[in-house]
């Protein structure tokens, strides 16, 4: 597995996460845990916004990861 598919697997892999935080946090009556599924949910989107920036690099430094 090159080092491109390891990056799409795992943004793939917080994407799913994302899903399930997103989800959890809706159907919660408990507003605690809302906040903090909601607290959870920015801080995976800002984990996947830089693993895209990442992969963007990478994938412009090494072009033969694009499209991988």
């Amino acid at each position: 597995m090159t080092v491109g598919s390891k990056v799409k697997q795992t943004l793939s892999n917080l994407k799913g996460v994302e899903s399930t935080l997103r989800i959890y946090s809706t159907q919660t009556d408990n507003k605690k845990e809302s906040k903090a599924y909601i607290e959870a949910l920015k801080i995976t989107e800002s984990v996947i916004k830089d693993v895209e920036d990442r992969l963007k690099i990478l994938e412009f430094e090494e072009p033969q990861y694009k499209g991988n």
